[in-house]
């Protein structure tokens, strides 16, 4: 399938026909999300993949009760990761591991550790969640590549999720992607025309 088709056939599903999805499938699908682009290479993302049943059915609940949660095959949680020092510290053992010229390395390390400095909490926050959506785009598409379908959803309450699935406080749950065969006709594709959105 050519990409440009993954895009124009791709659709937000509301409901999932509760087939699962081979882990390797889903294993793919991560390594796509895995090499998302990221300012500065800092990937501050983590994904919380959730498979069962009963997770699911809590969930749901923190979820305006929406039926992908449960009808799903699997569901991705993205967080945004906050921890910025362990952030720059694993991207600086990355550079290490991957060779990179040690030049390179204070350069970007610098700039990282710089550019991190000067941003409060509530900015460290919205820029780790801007890059996230980078990482969600990938999985969107990279679900279609893959032969089967997904839904961005932001309808959902964050602490709720925090507190059934035990996720550590600096990630903060930012956005869900429930993957899996669809059970339901895609909508034609209703988009503002390029002269709207090109300015």
């Amino acid at each position: 399938m050519q990409f440009k088709d993954i895009v124009m056939q791709r659709y937000a599903v509301k409901k999932f026909d509760g087939r699962l999805i081979d882990e390797d499938k889903i294993s793919e699908l991560l390594e796509l999300v895995r090499f998302a682009p990221s300012a500065l290479n800092l990937q501050p993302w983590k994904i919380k993949v959730i498979r069962d049943k009963k997770v699911k059915e809590q969930l749901r609940q923190a979820s305006n009760d929406q039926a992908q949660i449960t009808t799903c095959s699997h569901l991705l949680v993205f967080c945004a990761d906050t921890d910025y020092d362990g952030l720059i510290r694993r991207l600086e053992a990355l550079m290490k591991k991957h060779g990179a010229p040690l030049e390179m390395q204070k350069m970007v390390i610098g700039m990282a550790s710089g550019f991190v400095a000067k941003m409060p909490a509530e900015q460290k926050f919205a820029w780790s969640q801007a890059q996230t959506y980078l990482a969600l785009g990938n999985a969107l598409n990279g679900a279609k590549a893959l032969g089967f379908e997904s839904c961005p959803m932001g309808g959902f309450d964050p602490k709720e999720y925090s507190r059934i699935l035990k996720i550590p406080t600096h990630l903060v749950p930012v956005m869900l992607c429930p993957v899996g065969y669809a059970a339901d006709k895609p909508m034609p594709k209703a988009r503002f025309a390029l002269d709207e959105i090109v300015f």
